[in-house]
């Protein structure tokens, strides 16, 4: 990842004693500071209004000015200047007054070792750099939400081409196919289209064509008489009814079954759809936009996809690339979620410190987009202080450890692992583990699969499969039919 040239950090110290001034000085152009050192508070001030600076320190006791009243105009003036206090005079008073004028950091002299000195220096410098690059982030991102208002974020080569497809094909009415992972933002790029184009004054509406039966997918896209069906005690307007004039967003048609394809394939050759049991056929005037995770080719060689049905839907094909190839979009995504899981949760964090996004863009994301935004919700939940550390973040992206399995007792249930190979000690384990953690997960969420699913970064059909495997253990019927809600703003 490309990252813009580097300045050097600007400091402008400011004491009284011509010797320390110029010791300090010293000091820190040997560690490659641009240093201004001047031993008057009225020219600090005039400097302060002439040039920027990212680090002020200070001398408490000066002539003229004190460097509490030399801070308070710093901090009216430059708030975003980090400030080290200094003084011979220590009290618990003075510091407890700097701290809540704004001061960084106070230190007491004379110094027992200078380095002291390098290094608040260099502290106060990392956390002036990482304010810079949060404000750099909240323009990128009030540009980009100013401009589109789609949700979709991202600066990257890969995201510029989306969105140049997506305003090259917004105006027309043909049919669009979106191929991406699990949790790129497909969605996004639906919404993006139908928020572009002239059907944005109508309904749009979407589908997972994954997660019904054959059934209630055909009821819910072309509607329903009544007594079509067990359970069908009235007539019932179907997606594409609803969706006249509009937009309708079908992700995963990969996972239709064949006589589904025949109908869908009908809309789309003649605009006209007939609910499930009647014999009347309804006209509609929809823009249709499907999108899926699989290889939709190598379905219609294997007869599982109607081919011409691919080709009416592949009419605009626009590829969304995995988080991992785009990594340079990352720090921008994770403030981004940061922003608005702060305001969620009510906390002050305000930042992800540099070690942290080293971390995000060393990690390689295989549940993209989505996987990235519940690891900054989670080290929100957690964070403690005003940013994110490593220590917040999940195991698998900060590369921590962390036991599946308690030790293993000296006798009880567990002791026959020690009789098992390795193979199949650790099935036994990994089946336990996987079966505490849907448990858990789905207790947490009220029983409801779609929630669950996004907590754990998985595909909701994936994390259906392995529920699935504990049906005859565990209860996963409640919640089946849980709102998916609003596909998050990932991309």
């Amino acid at each position: 990842m490309e990252s813009p040239e580097k300045k050097p950090t600007r400091v402008l110290v400011v004491d009284d004693e011509p010797a320390l001034l110029r010791a300090l000085e010293a000091l820190l152009r040997r560690k490659e500071y641009d240093v201004i050192a001047v031993d008057s508070p009225i020219v600090a001030t005039q400097k302060l209004a002439q040039e920027d600076f990212d680090v002020a320190l200070l001398d408490v006791k000066m002539p003229d000015l004190s460097g509490l009243e030399l801070l308070t105009a710093v901090k009216h003036r430059r708030p975003e200047v980090e400030v080290i206090m200094m003084t011979g005079h220590a009290t618990v008073e003075t510091a407890l007054a700097a701290v809540k004028a704004g001061a960084y950091d106070y230190l007491t002299k004379p110094f027992e070792d200078v380095e002291l000195v390098a290094r608040a220096v260099a502290k106060a410098a990392e956390r002036k750099q990482l304010f810079d690059r949060n404000k750099q982030l909240e323009t990128q991102l009030k540009e980009k939400e100013g401009t589109s208002g789609d949700g979709l974020v991202g600066t990257s080569g890969p995201m510029r081409e989306v969105v140049r497809m997506i305003d090259a094909v917004a105006y027309s009415a043909a049919t669009v196919l979106v191929n991406g992972e699990s949790g790129t933002g497909k969605e996004l790029v639906a919404r993006s289209l139908h928020a572009k184009s002239p059907r944005r004054g109508h309904p749009f509406v979407a589908l997972n064509c994954g997660a019904l039966t054959e059934t209630l997918l055909e009821s819910e896209l072309f509607g329903h008489v009544k007594g079509a069906f067990t359970g069908a005690q009235r007539d019932q307007r179907g997606l594409f009814d609803t969706a006249d004039g509009g937009t309708i967003f079908l992700d995963e048609i990969g996972d239709i079954p064949p006589a589904t394809q025949v109908r869908l394939l009908r809309v789309l050759q003649e605009g006209e759809i007939k609910r499930v049991g009647s014999a009347e056929s309804i006209h509609v005037d929809v823009r249709v936009i499907a999108a899926t995770h699989r290889d939709l080719p190598k379905l219609v060689k294997a007869g599982k996809f109607r081919e011409d049905l691919f080709y009416r839907l592949n009419v605009i094909a626009i590829p969304l690339p995995p988080l991992r190839d785009r990594i340079e979009d990352v720090p921008l995504l994770a403030h981004h979620f940061l922003r608005r899981y702060a305001e969620r949760l009510g906390k002050k964090v305000r930042t992800v410190a540099p070690e942290a996004v080293e971390l995000l863009c060393s990690y390689r994301w295989p549940g993209n987009v989505r996987e990235l935004e519940n690891a900054i919700e989670r080290a929100l939940v957690l964070c403690r202080g005003e940013s994110i550390t490593p220590a917040d973040l999940p195991p698998a992206v900060s590369g921590r450890t962390a036991p599946l399995i308690r030790e293993l007792p000296a006798s009880g249930e567990d002791q026959a692992w020690l009789t098992q190979s390795y193979a199949a000690a650790k099935e036994h384990a990994l089946r336990r583990f996987e079966k505490s953690y849907v448990e858990a997960l789905m207790r947490a969420c009220d029983n409801n699969i779609s929630a669950a699913a996004r907590k754990a970064g998985m595909d909701r059909s994936n994390f259906k499969r392995v529920l699935r495997k504990y049906r005859g253990d565990l209860e996963t019927e409640g919640g089946d039919e849980g709102a998916e809600g609003p596909q998050s703003a990932s991309a």
